[in-house]
């Protein structure tokens, strides 16, 4: 009788001893040794790629400053954005609810400027640039009561001129650390078209005092607020129904507002329709 042929190993055995093979102790095609060497590699590699990585933002941070920036790449000529946060207003005085979130957010940017919580700062002399000495960690802050504003206020009208038909805007200029401009600083608003639009600035004239300036930063200056210009916009019988575009600029010193590349660089547009 012809003997019976062996029977191959299969495919089976092959994968089996790829995963483990008994004979030779390998695991994966490795010996326990080998897998351990590369194991020992990777965490030498890894952990001195973490090390160098530490090291190199410690000597970086060595070089900053917590309380001033030291490369600034910013422009040095500051934006200006309007209150309330609207460059489209729309203005029905006869609907409180239709207003209603200009008026809340106008009152929601001047709490800090509640006279009770300025009267806390320092009383500081106008006119004058507010320097302070380099080794005072926490700078003081000049008082800027919200009842400087007047009309504007929302003291004596909670409505913001806004259920009268003549509402009120708020103009301020971003900040910038270390900022001194040159001249006198003012806010000046025109409306584009043919005829003047009445106006009426506060404080007095539009304009930002000296004496805020220069601003230290967020944390050399945490309560700093930012001087600001309300603008009541006088409109008349003939100037509801109908939108108007208004541009301020702030003029009288050597700030930019003439980028026609940047439309916030010293100057804002908004437009505002107030109807009956």
């Amino acid at each position: 009788m012809a003997n019976k042929e062996e029977k191959p190993e299969g495919k089976d055995s092959s994968w089996k001893d790829f995963i483990y093979n008994p004979r030779t102790g390998e695991f994966i095609g490795r010996t326990a040794s080998s897998w351990a060497l590369i194991f020992l590699f990777y965490l030498v590699f890894y952990g001195f790629l973490a090390g160098m990585f530490s090291l190199t933002m410690w000597v970086m941070l060595q070089t900053l400053n917590d309380y001033t920036p030291k490369y600034r790449d910013r422009v040095a000529n500051p934006g200006l954005m309007i209150r309330p946060k609207y460059f489209d207003i729309e203005v029905n005085r006869s609907n409180p609810q239709q207003y209603n979130k200009y008026v809340q957010g106008l009152e929601s940017f001047l709490q800090q400027y509640n006279d009770t919580l300025q009267e806390q700062n320092t009383v500081c002399t106008e006119g004058d640039y507010y320097m302070q000495e380099n080794n005072e960690l926490v700078k003081n802050v000049c008082q800027f009561k919200r009842s400087q504003l007047r009309q504007c206020s929302g003291l004596a009208d909670t409505n913001f001129g806004y259920a009268e038909g003549q509402p009120c805007v708020l103009i301020k200029m971003n900040r910038i650390i270390g900022l001194v401009p040159r001249g006198d600083p003012y806010i000046n608003c025109t409306a584009k078209r043919d005829t003047p639009l009445q106006m009426q600035y506060f404080p007095s004239e539009g304009r930002f005092d000296k004496m805020y300036f220069p601003y230290y930063g967020k944390k050399a200056h945490p309560n700093y607020v930012q001087p600001v210009v309300a603008v009541k916009l006088l409109f008349s019988e003939q100037d509801y129904n109908t939108q108007l575009t208004i541009e301020c600029r702030v003029e009288g010193s050597d700030l930019r507002n003439n980028d026609e590349r940047d439309k916030f660089l010293g100057r804002v547009t908004f437009r505002i329709q107030v109807t009956k």
